[in-house]
């Protein structure tokens, strides 16, 4: 079985490569002028600064960050703890640089769902999407398509990161009329894979209700799964299933991880990417973002993945400001071979130690086993990368750590986590 693949119709996994190696020359190029620049004034007797006018690097004023893509290469197939399962202390970073103070979330709501009771003759997948599919949308840049869904009145239409990725402006269009709207991308958040695009409210077919977010935490295994969206084209189709896992990990469009992400048997292909995966009481789920595949073919072979509705429902608001997500960053990669510490049973085992980052700064070593955070025993990786993921940039953690067969507390402070993966040769990935 291959490596999970985002299920959009554009040449993604090309595309993210290309982009990653732009953008680790850019930064070459641009650290050897800064060391150069450093040393010895210019031509006209002074220094370019990063990010001044003069810099050929600098991004111009009210453009988004550039945004990179992370391929699934040996080399940087790496997740840094700090992923993308959300609690309360997700922050946003204001709009205005000169603050340095970051807002809390307020998360969407949730809603009870009921099962839904189908007409005479109609299937419950019938009735869920009679009321669920004038919702969904087809969304087309100019790599390729995707599916989104509308979550208010407003013109709040949510889908994936990699189906937006450097667009400011898509075209969406609902099933119900035809008719080709623009809309414009208000915010992307990489390492939850999930974008917001706005249209203006008249532009909403007449009669189109918003979906509605259940509580990802109600969910189980066994429990039926819709999805709907546009596959290979295939405007509003819907497919079901049932959710045959949970608590997946995912590498999210810039390498680190997505947690708690749910796997359903609902078919899901090219094109499906931004979609809704709905329960039984057409309640939204999930986010539909990637599926298995058995490296044949590129199609369902009954493996898909959803970003879960309560990291949607944390997310969302502020990307819908146009606001960045702050995550928090613990700066370590996990050694899952067990190369690092043979001998260790249980815990987080760390097999390097990004370069000054938080836990290099409070003394976490290679080799080192993470046996519990904050007294909260920790079993394996995903346990310590979940409770990261918790914690809001500033947090102070304490890590009982295991080392050379004694054990210690570590003091650490959380730090925002970069943009995107550092890369490093040699260093074992994680799941």
């Amino acid at each position: 079985m291959t490596p999970p693949k985002h299920v959009w119709s554009g040449d993604w996994e090309a595309e993210s490569e290309a982009e990653a190696r732009r953008r680790a020359e850019a930064e070459a190029e641009r650290q050897t002028r800064e060391s150069q620049a450093a040393e010895a004034p210019t031509a006209v007797g002074r220094t370019i600064a990063p990010g001044s006018p003069a810099d050929p690097y600098a991004r111009p004023e009210g453009a988004p960050p550039r945004r990179g893509r992370v391929a699934a290469l040996a080399i940087v197939a790496i997740l840094i703890i700090g992923g993308g399962a959300f609690a309360a202390g997700l922050l946003l970073d204001g709009d205005d640089d000169s603050k340095s103070s970051t807002t809390p979330v307020a998360a969407l709501p949730s809603v009870g769902s009921k099962p839904v009771t189908p007409s005479r003759g109609q299937t419950r997948a019938g009735a869920i999407y009679a009321a669920a599919s004038p919702a969904v949308v087809s969304i087309r840049t100019s790599t390729g398509t995707g599916t989104g869904f509308l979550i208010d009145k407003q013109g709040t239409v949510v889908t994936n990161d990699h189906v937006v990725e450097t667009s400011k402006d898509v075209q969406v269009k609902f099933g119900t009329d035809g008719r080709t709207i623009q809309g414009e991308v208000k915010g992307v958040d990489p390492s939850s894979d999930l974008a917001v695009v706005h249209i203006d409210a008249s532009t909403i077919p007449g009669g189109v209700k918003p979906l509605e977010f259940a509580d990802s935490r109600g969910v189980s295994v066994g429990d039926v799964a819709i999805a709907i969206g546009n596959p290979f084209g295939l405007d509003r189709t819907v497919t079901e299933g049932i959710v045959s896992s949970l608590g997946r990990t995912l590498k999210a469009p810039n390498g680190f991880q997505i947690d708690d992400v749910i796997q359903t048997d609902a078919a899901i292909n090219p094109g499906n990417s931004g979609g809704p995966l709905l329960d039984d009481g057409g309640k939204v789920i999930g986010v539909n973002s990637q599926i298995a595949t058995n490296g044949v073919t590129s199609g369902n072979v009954g493996i898909g993945f959803a970003v879960p509705s309560n990291t949607v429902r944390q997310v969302v608001p502020g990307l819908k400001q146009g606001k960045t997500v702050s995550h928090a960053w613990l700066g370590v990669q996990i050694d899952t071979s067990g190369a690092s510490a043979p001998n260790a049973t249980s815990g987080a085992v760390i097999g390097s130690v990004e370069t000054g980052g938080p836990a290099e700064s409070a003394g976490l070593q290679a080799g080192d086993v993470v046996k519990s955070v904050d007294g909260q025993e920790v079993r394996d990786s995903t346990g310590l990368s979940t409770y990261i993921n918790s914690r809001a940039p500033g947090d102070k953690i304490k890590l009982k750590v295991e080392r050379s067969g004694q054990t210690q507390d570590l003091d650490v402070t959380l730090e925002n986590r970069p943009e995107q993966v550092p890369s490093q040769a040699g260093t074992q990935t994680t799941p």
